[in-house]
């Protein structure tokens, strides 16, 4: 049995192509070794932020490759075809991080009654949500269109969540707005609902270019929607706190000019623009620092105890499940080629933000 594998060159993205690769005989899998096709999964921008840092944070090693190429780690669905683990059964869904590829093999390990991690040696050293699998048959949560939607922001709403968190551990250092670029991202958007839903003494500003003004101004949860040629008409008088999901320079650089001393707290989460000079001048404000997610997520889950993460983040997740079907249609594509070009579509930026792709690369 063969896999089909879509990958990239790590150093020019827009170069990609379809490989196969052979697949161990079934009957031949190592004990406690799953043979999981991928059924579907999530593509967004959040996934080309993966493969922009996946030197640094070692998203590569992830899915091995022919060298100088990559498989780009996805979010999506797998349904276990072939099992040599006594307690996880042919016909179980996985949901979790997935190669953008037909097929996986899993060294199961840490089998609970909710998931399981792969222990593969190629896939140690990342953060341990990034070899977790949640055993999801049968979850109502899980399946047709809710599941997509899971696939599509769960893990972008739970780095919102935890970028809330985070900032309202601070007391979003006594800004009275948070800034927002990129208001249209999936991440962007679900952050500026839970602030606009859960922490009504802060104003939430959402900065976008102008084709997607409309869009941002629908999903209700910007107090202020803002086009970048146009942020500085945003009046300096009082304090904000600034959230970057664009990843661009030359905005980073006018807002902190602009706000001087009353930019409170300057955090990088994305790069959806991908234009980032590597070696930035010194800037008025508070310091421009990568906010780590997983870093969050270690700290509240020692305060919080066994389960305290998960319980809080369902809790918002209930919140924002009934708003999505108003401000995503998904979009399903199927085989090589479709994926191809949904793959050069999201790097580039051409899928309209209310648009959410489910890919899968068999036909």
């Amino acid at each position: 049995m063969k896999s089909t594998d879509f990958i990239v060159v790590r150093n020019d993205l827009q170069q990609c192509k379809v490989i196969e690769t052979q697949l161990p005989d079934a009957a031949a899998l190592p004990a406690d070794t799953l043979l999981v096709k991928v059924t579907r999964f999530a593509l967004t921008a959040n996934n080309i932020t993966y493969a922009v840092i996946g030197e640094e944070l070692k998203y590569w090693q992830l899915f091995p490759t022919p060298e100088g190429y990559g498989n780009i780690p996805v979010w999506g669905f797998g349904e276990v075809i072939a099992s040599r683990h006594p307690a996880v059964a042919v016909g179980e869904t996985l949901f979790g991080y997935f190669p953008m590829a037909t097929h996986l093999v899993i060294e199961a390990a840490d089998v609970s009654k909710r998931g399981l991690r792969d222990a593969a040696a190629h896939r140690q050293g990342v953060a341990p949500v990034y070899n977790a699998y949640a055993r999801v048959s049968g979850e109502p949560a899980f399946a047709g269109r809710q599941g997509d939607y899971q696939a599509l922001l769960r893990p972008l709403f739970m780095l919102s969540f935890l970028v809330d968190d985070f900032l309202a551990e601070n007391d979003f250092y006594g800004a009275r707005s948070v800034l927002l670029s990129s208001a249209s991202s999936k991440t962007a958007f679900g952050l500026a609902h839970l602030v606009h839903t859960q922490r009504p003494s802060v104003r939430v500003v959402g900065l976008t270019s102008a084709g997607n003004v409309d869009f941002v101004k629908s999903l209700g949860c910007y107090d202020k929607v803002v086009t970048y040629d146009r942020v500085t008409s945003i009046p300096a008088t009082e304090p904000v706190a600034y959230v970057d999901m664009a990843g661009s320079s030359a905005l980073r650089e006018t807002l902190h000019r602009h706000f001087g001393a009353q930019m409170k707290y300057s955090g990088r989460v994305g790069l959806t623009h991908r234009a980032s000079a590597p070696d930035e001048p010194a800037l008025p404000g508070a310091k421009p620092t990568w906010f780590f997610a997983p870093d969050q997520i270690r700290k509240r889950a020692k305060e919080w105890g066994p389960g305290g993460v998960d319980q809080r983040f369902g809790a918002a997740w209930a919140g924002l499940a009934p708003r999505l079907p108003d401000w995503l249609e998904v979009i399903e594509r199927r085989g090589p080629s479709a994926v191809r070009e949904a793959y050069l579509d999201t790097l580039q930026g051409r899928v309209p933000p209310n648009q959410g792709l489910i890919l899968s690369l068999a036909e």
